[in-house]
């Protein structure tokens, strides 16, 4: 399913993050997570866990989902954290910040482990050492 991306900070996100708990459990049930509509997740087949693809099909990654009507049909959200850094557009336009809001993705249904944070930055950006 094509849809657009927008990442944002949680108050939770924000509470554990500047409480230098990235690396807890419960961070990473707060910001692994894309939350979708009712409509598109039902669509999906109402999945535990989703793989959310960059547009370029270069990067993805394996999250929970989080159904919820704040979510309009078409649009996902993940908390800004490790996970959504992973698959949205890199490039600033010379602004030195990525876009967060409206990048084109993919969602699909996954099997499989939603890796920790730490498991994110040894095996994405660190080769798998």
């Amino acid at each position: 399913m094509k849809v657009l991306l927008n990442t944002g900070s949680t108050i939770d996100e924000g509470r554990l993050a500047k409480g230098g708990n990235k690396y807890s459990e419960e961070y990473r049930l707060e910001c692994a997570v894309c939350w979708l509509s009712p409509s598109n997740f039902e669509s999906l087949g109402c999945p535990e866990k989703v793989k959310v693809t960059s547009k370029d099909e270069k990067h993805s990654i394996i999250v929970y989902t989080k159904c919820t009507d704040a979510m309009m049909d078409g649009d996902v959200f993940m908390p800004r954290a490790i996970w959504s850094n992973v698959i949205i557009d890199p490039y600033t336009f010379s602004t030195g910040s990525p876009l967060y809001k409206g990048s084109p993705v993919t969602v699909e249904a996954a099997e499989g482990e939603v890796l920790s944070a730490e498991d994110v930055v040894l095996n994405l950006y660190m080769g798998g050492k």
